[in-house]
């Protein structure tokens, strides 16, 4: 009797590893696992074998956990029933519950997936020669499985999204893996594809160009007045923009005595306004400039894009020395804001956290977005309402507002609060 106790003991134990291993191996971090297998860890590598053939792994598991709490039921059956006769069969079975269940299932598997990689790292010895020791069962459950793999055919196949890999981050921000930086930067390249070139253009109406037969004391001025190093350069208007001259060839021909820029234009790129800016950033790498031209179903000029405006959707704004810092949302008090219309109208979404669907509007800036709520051309002091929001039309030009005022129905931060409790 007391090597079938020490054999319940054994069987129990083994029980408790097949099943801490299944959580494991399920839960563990594979990329952690394989850097240290990158980094000359051999068991790490055996470890990384061994869930990259997770298939074989869990079989080998799962034999081998129903094996020895069969065997261990088995053998307690007939220590109760030695001992307590026929009620020992109805003892036996409540007894190997709790046991299995406390001390085989819950309390390894709680403990497995508090530290997965460490205990994935303990165990790969132990389970790779059960591995090798079951390969005759497990050929049989790989045939099995193919067979219902026939019989029960999956239409779609199961891919990680968008959304699940931004989750992947949060998770990993909130963990502590990754700073908040690193999150931002790793956010904008998953979305960097949804961005056409029309959502990061600067507006026909915004372009500081150059005529190709305007003097070369004029186009001095533009270039020391607007700190640009690349000007557009057209042909008698700016909807046939023929290139682009950059400072430094300017002011080489300006010492020269050149009469004119036509010897210094260089050639620029010319996209549609759906572009996505992925393939624009490679356009541009492959042609070896620094700016296109942006055109509409016309032909005429919609805006330019430049490389720095591709890049800063990748890692925020690019400032220089000649720079000047534009403060899009200036704070005036704890209820009202200034907004320049120039802003980006998904920055002013999520700067006031407010609710928007993503084909609600068609602009792209505050500007147009003001346009489309009025219905009509803004004017200095128009004003409406939006989500609770009053804003006001504080400058505006010609055709468009220049400046607008947020009057919120309370701070920021609460109205942040009333919002998510919603």
């Amino acid at each position: 009797m007391t090597y079938q106790i020490l054999l319940i003991l054994a069987f129990t134990l083994m029980s408790a590893f097949f099943s801490a291993s299944e959580t494991a191996f399920t839960t563990l971090n594979k990329v952690r696992i394989k850097s240290l297998a990158n980094n000359g860890n051999a068991r790490a590598a055996a470890a990384f074998h061994l869930a990259e053939n997770y298939d074989s792994l869990l079989s080998t598991i799962l034999i081998g956990n129903n094996i020895v709490n069969i065997a261990g039921a088995s053998i307690a059956t007939i220590v109760f029933t030695n001992l307590y006769g026929s009620a020992g069969i109805t003892i036996s079975t409540a007894a190997m519950t709790v046991i299995v269940l406390i001390l085989g299932e819950i309390s390894p598997k709680f403990l497995a997936k508090e530290s997965p990689e460490s205990f994935a790292l303990s165990a790969t010895p132990a389970l790779t020669f059960f591995v090798f020791l079951f390969t005759p069962l497990n050929y049989l459950s790989s045939w099995w499985k193919k067979l219902l793999g026939h019989l029960f055919k999956r239409k779609d196949e199961k891919k990680v999204t968008q959304e699940e890999l931004m989750t992947f981050v949060d998770e990993a921000q909130n963990d502590g893996g990754i700073d908040e930086r690193n999150g931002e930067l790793i956010r904008s390249a998953i979305e960097f594809n949804d961005l056409d070139a029309n959502d990061i253009l600067t507006p026909r109406v915004n372009i500081v160009a150059v005529d190709q037969k305007m003097p070369m004391e004029k186009i001095t001025e533009l270039f020391l007045n607007t700190n640009y190093s690349r000007l557009p350069v057209y042909e008698e208007s700016i909807d046939n923009i023929v290139g682009m001259i950059h400072e430094k060839d300017y002011f080489r021909a300006l010492h020269r005595g050149e009469p004119s820029v036509s010897q210094i234009v260089k050639k620029v790129s010319y996209v549609g306004t759906g572009m996505k800016i992925s393939d624009l950033l490679r356009l541009l790498q492959q042609v070896k400039t620094h700016m296109a031209v942006v055109v509409d179903e016309f032909g005429g000029t919609e805006g330019i894009v430049t490389m720095e405006d591709i890049l800063e959707e990748l890692v925020g704004d690019i400032w220089d020395e000649h720079d000047e810092v534009i403060d899009y949302f200036k704070k005036i008090d704890d209820l009202t804001y200034e907004v320049n219309c120039a802003a980006n109208l998904d920055d002013m979404f999520d700067f006031f956290d407010l609710k928007k669907s993503d084909d609600e509007f068609d602009s792209v800036t505050v500007s147009g977005w003001v346009m489309e709520q009025l219905g009509k051309i803004p004017a200095a002091g128009d004003n409406f309402e939006f989500q609770k929001i009053k804003i006001t039309v504080l400058k505006a030009a010609a055709r468009h507002a220049t400046m607008v005022t947020f009057l919120l129905p309370c701070p920021i931060n609460e109205e942040q609060d009333r919002r998510s409790s919603e």
